[in-house]
């Protein structure tokens, strides 16, 4: 049995300065919930054996927000195909992992992550799969389950969905601005 957990970075904003996409930092709503994220994981007992993320800036401060909350470090391997990656090159990344680890936190962007979950969904429960479907908001976490021994033999409609967990399920403070 493999576990698969998706994160996709915390909120983020276009401070003055910031040219690049990529060097996009967190605004304070997304600092709050990925250590809120964080706080959350912990309270589960979650646990990851290997850690792969983007190594936008985005990522990197959502990376440690969530280590804040979960208090630990979290050392990721950086991996740049996770800039942005579609759902394919993520099915390649999660195909490379080392064998003997069980749980894995693969921390990116949308769409990729979205489409991802959506394309390695074979089940679930009704709810969770519906918030799926509907939207994967900033800082979201998505934990698929696989019946293989070997990350290889990760495929399409092959994951149980188990967990999908917005920051608003966490704190409703921490949902969707209204305009």
């Amino acid at each position: 049995m493999k576990t698969l957990t998706l994160l996709r970075h915390a909120k983020s904003g276009w401070d003055e300065g910031v040219a690049r996409d990529f060097d996009r930092p967190l605004n304070a709503k997304g600092r709050k919930a990925a250590k809120a994220m964080g706080e959350h994981l912990k309270s589960l007992d979650a646990t990851f054996d290997h850690v792969v993320a983007s190594p936008a800036q985005r990522v990197v401060e959502t990376l440690a927000d969530l280590a804040g909350g979960f208090g630990a470090e979290i050392e990721p391997a950086w991996d740049k195909r996770l800039y942005l990656a579609s759902a394919a090159t993520l099915l390649d990344v999660v195909r490379e992992t080392p064998a003997d680890a069980d749980t894995l936190l693969v921390i990116g962007h949308n769409p990729g992550l979205e489409d991802f979950v959506l394309l390695l969904m074979e089940g679930g429960e009704p709810a969770l799969i519906k918030a799926a479907e509907d939207k994967y908001p900033t800082a979201t976490v998505a934990e698929l389950t696989f019946a293989v021994d070997d990350w290889t033999d990760v495929a399409p409609e092959t994951g149980m969905l188990t967990r999908f967990i917005r920051p608003r399920d966490i704190d409703p403070a921490l949902g969707p601005d209204e305009d």
